[in-house]
């Protein structure tokens, strides 16, 4: 999964824009379309993305890892 896109991808599903996040951050809104261009991220940032979007992206990561099995337990 490039983590960089899926942000990118939900960012745009709930209909907020870059400068959004960047306030939410805070970090400047150039910073924030460098976040989309990553296939990885430090997982604070990660789990930060995920409040602020209220989105788990940690559990796709996992089913994409894991397949199916990741999300019985």
């Amino acid at each position: 999964m490039n983590v960089g896109l899926r942000i990118r991808q939900e960012l745009k599903a709930q209909g907020r824009t870059a400068r959004w996040l960047a306030d939410q951050i805070p970090c400047e809104r150039t910073n924030v379309y460098k976040i989309f261009k990553r296939k990885d991220l430090d997982t604070k940032l990660l789990q930060r993305l995920c409040v602020l979007l209220d989105y788990d992206f940690f559990k796709e990561l996992s089913k994409e890892t894991f397949g199916e099995k990741a999300t019985a337990k």
